[in-house]
């Protein structure tokens, strides 16, 4: 799968290894691009490959929701470990987006 994919009307995000601030930048904008060319209504954050997240991560996520919440969108977690999963629930996270679990 490439790193961002729109599938019908849901956005598909696969996230790399290290989600840092390095890293947030080029993620926003482009799936910021997405999210207006192709009225996208859900976005899918797959954590699969992800080991480690910092604030910039967080930010990615809650800027995303800001973005399609008000549209009546979601946003959804998948493939998140142990560690992922309390990093999400720790940040508040788990209350705008929904951990879909394998």
């Amino acid at each position: 799968m490439e790193e961002f994919q729109v599938i019908d009307n849901c956005l598909m995000i696969k996230l790399p290894e290290e989600v840092d601030h390095h890293r947030a930048d080029y993620i926003c904008r482009n799936a910021d691009r997405l999210l207006i060319r192709d009225d996208v209504m859900h976005v899918v954050f797959d954590f699969e490959e992800t080991k480690f997240m910092d604030s910039s991560g967080i930010g990615i996520i809650m800027g995303r929701y800001r973005k399609i919440s008000c549209f009546g969108g979601r946003v959804y977690a998948i493939h998140a470990d142990e560690r992922i999963q309390k990093i999400l629930k720790l940040s508040g996270l788990t209350q705008v987006l929904e951990v879909l679990y394998d």
